[in-house]
Order: C-alpha cells, then sequence, then structure tokens
C-alpha cells in the first residue's frame, strides 16, 4: 500500500485531517502524520519536524496555502509521486512547482478518494 505523509494532522476527531488518517488506517495504508504540535492518533505518534521520510507516495495536505510555503521545499524534497490538495487547499502557484517537478496533482477530497476506491 501507499506511504502517506499527512500533513496538518489533528487529535481532534471533527477535523478532516483525523478523519483521513482513521479512514487511511482502516484502509491499510502505511501513515505519517506531521502536526505543529506533538499529538497521537491510536498508536500513530505525530512528528513535529520536517523528518526526512523514506518511500513517501503521495502527501496529503491539510493546510492553507500560507502555511504551505513553509512547506514546499520539505515536500519537494520528499519526491513523492502525487500530492493531495484537500478542499480548502488549493494553491495554483505550488500545483506549478509540483507539476514542473513531475509530481501529479490532485485537487480532491483524501476521504472520497478512499471511500470510493479512487486512492490507489
Amino acid at each position: 500500500m501507499r506511504k502517506t505523509l499527512v500533513i496538518g494532522a489533528s487529535e481532534q476527531p471533527e477535523r478532516y485531517s483525523y478523519k483521513a488518517i482513521i479512514s487511511l488506517l482502516n484502509h491499510q495504508h502505511s501513515v505519517v502524520a506531521l502536526a505543529s504540535r506533538q499529538g497521537k492518533i491510536d498508536s500513530l505518534n505525530f512528528l513535529t519536524n520536517k523528518e526526512m521520510i523514506p518511500d513517501i507516495d503521495t502527501v496529503t495536505l491539510y493546510i492553507n496555502s500560507t502555511i504551505q510555503k513553509e512547506y514546499s521545499d520539505y515536500i519537494l524534497s520528499l519526491h513523492p509521486k502525487r500530492v493531495i490538495f484537500n478542499p480548502g487547499t488549493e494553491n495554483a502557484e505550488f500545483s506549478v512547482v509540483l507539476k514542473n517537478a513531475g509530481i501529479e496533482v490532485n485537487e480532491s477530497c483524501t476521504l472520497v478518494l478512499l471511500s470510493t476506491g479512487q486512492y490507489e
């Protein structure tokens, strides 16, 4: 299964990043969660710094375009196959940079992709 990095992870069950992490885990995906503060969902501890993570297939974003500027070089350095811009995170400028780097850009909802079998 694809290893997914969730940027903007939250311990709050009403947040979409929380729901996405739970759904990814339920679909047997390997998940790495990155947050601005320490946290945990089930046995998954959040990273709080931009560590080099090997074999990231997908980065799914739950941070707005302003905050994305702090993560753009980091995301590029991971060489993911795709980046998912969830609703509210769309960023035309960063999308162009990613596409120019050969990274697939998907403006969609991770939860919908998982629930409809399109995430694979």
